[in-house]
C-alpha cells in the first residue's frame, strides 16, 4: 500500500482511504485520488452564481435583490442595475466576488448572494 496524499482542503496529513474516496478526518473533506476529478473540482470552485443560482461571467448586467446600507446614511436600493461587472475568483477577504462600478457611487465590491442576473 503506498502513501495516501494530504488533503488538497487543509493540508492535514492523515487522510483515510474508504471504498474509492479519500477522507480527511480533520475538516470532512471527500475527493477521489486522480488528477482528473481535482480538475473537475478545481473548475466547480472557479463557478460564481447570483441569488437564484445562475452562472456568473465577466461583462454581465445583474441587479440588486435588497437594500445595501453603506457608511454614512447612503444606501444602494433593491433593483439597482449594475452593468459590466467583473468576477474576482480568489477574493482576498473571502466574502466579495464582484468589483463594479455603480453610477451615483463608483467603484465597490458585492457579494453575489446579493445580486441577480438581467
Amino acid at each position: 500500500m503506498g502513501s495516501l496524499p494530504n488533503c488538497p482542503k487543509c493540508g492535514s496529513e492523515y487522510t483515510y482511504e474508504d471504498r474509492n474516496l479519500l477522507i480527511c478526518p480533520e475538516c470532512f473533506y471527500e475527493w477521489v485520488d486522480g488528477s482528473e476529478s481535482e480538475t473537475e473540482n478545481q473548475e466547480e470552485v472557479n463557478v460564481i452564481k447570483d441569488s437564484n443560482g445562475n452562472i456568473l461571467s465577466d461583462g454581465d448586467t445583474v441587479s440588486v435583490i435588497r437594500d445595501l446600507k453603506l457608511k454614512g446614511n447612503s444606501s444602494i436600493k433593491r433593483g439597482t442595475i449594475v452593468k459590466n461587472i467583473k468576477l474576482i475568483h480568489n477574493p482576498s477577504d473571502g466574502v466579495h466576488d464582484i468589483d463594479c462600478k455603480i453610477d451615483g457611487f463608483g467603484s465597490m465590491l458585492l457579494k453575489s448572494s446579493v445580486v441577480k442576473k438581467i
